[in-house]
């Protein structure tokens, strides 16, 4: 897989950089690479991965081919919204894993997809055949899955360009019914477990309107211009209206609502209100799931 390192890459670490041109490998994965030799810079191969990176740079990867399946393919329900020779759009529930991972050994959607799906590519590895992209665990929603290395590649390659809009339940009503949300994202310096708005961070836009609001809620439609670990629940905390459910980034804000009854409702929510709505691929081709039963459950409640 052959990229080039672009101006905001400069100067960064390889294993760093590498996460940000191949947004579907992990940074322990891909250092991983980098000690087996699998990766070249401009054709030479890297040594480490605390190596500078310079604007321009063609960089290669060499993903080895999958071992022997260690996953168990395993009869979970899942929603299949379109499958062809190519891929397969799944609409995945909320509280499913995409792939196995410390604490998540197996019922994982891959472990789903090995039961559903025979012919999915080996490029993720063998802990996640097929997968181009993540959603997190409690966040619903569409999700392409790659059924052959071609189309694995050629989609990660245009991921940039993939349209990907999201449905969010928030606390509050934006002042204004659109907006942008331009604020760059990294660690936060007080919990590095979790991301926020830093000065230092890197470049994340978003794109809001709002769809349906309520009296302690609203329902926003979001479009990500850039693809940061938590960018829609880091901006819309940003912008003062975080994901109701969001234990990360909201905590219990419906302490602060005076109707009893929406506050028990909110209280009993089990996860983050983020739903992946609709994906646009660059040939136009266009996938929706609708909105998660849970959300529309909870919209209604709150009437």
């Amino acid at each position: 897989m052959l990229t080039r390192f672009s101006a905001e890459h400069e100067g960064q670490r390889l294993d760093r950089a590498l996460t940000q041109v191949f947004p579907q490998y992990s940074r322990s994965f891909l250092a991983k690479l980098i000690d087996d030799r699998r990766v070249r810079l401009n054709g030479i191969t890297a040594e480490k991965s605390s190596q500078r990176v310079s604007a321009g740079q063609n960089v290669e990867i060499d993903i080895p081919p999958p071992a022997d399946a260690a996953i168990v393919s395993q009869d979970l329900p899942l929603k299949i919204l379109y499958d062809d020779q190519d891929i397969v759009v799944v609409d995945k529930p909320a509280g499913l894993v995409v792939h196995p991972a410390a604490g998540h050994a197996d019922r994982t959607l891959v472990n789903a997809l090995m039961f559903h799906v025979k012919d999915l590519s080996g490029i993720g590895g063998e802990l996640r055949p097929g997968i181009v992209h993540r959603l997190d665990k409690d966040t619903s929603g569409v999700m392409v899955i790659a059924k052959n290395d071609a189309v694995h590649r050629a989609i990660t390659a245009a991921w940039r360009d993939v349209k990907k809009e999201y449905l969010a339940i928030v606390y509050g009503t934006p002042k204004k019914d659109r907006g942008t949300i331009d604020a760059p994202i990294g660690r936060d310096p007080r919990n590095r477990k979790r991301m926020a708005v830093v000065k230092d961070g890197r470049a994340a836009v978003t794109d809001y309107e709002i769809v349906e609001a309520r009296r302690y809620v609203s329902l926003l439609r979001c479009a990500l211009r850039s693809g940061r670990t938590h960018q829609i629940r880091v901006h819309l905390r940003h912008l003062g209206h975080p994901i109701v459910g969001d234990a990360v980034y909201s905590g219990p804000q419906w302490r602060g609502i005076p109707d009893k009854r929406v506050q028990k409702t909110i209280a009993s929510f089990p996860r983050q209100a983020l739903h992946s709505w609709r994906l646009t691929l660059p040939d136009g081709r266009m996938f929706e799931a609708a909105m998660a039963e849970d959300m529309r459950e909870l919209l209604a409640a709150l009437r």
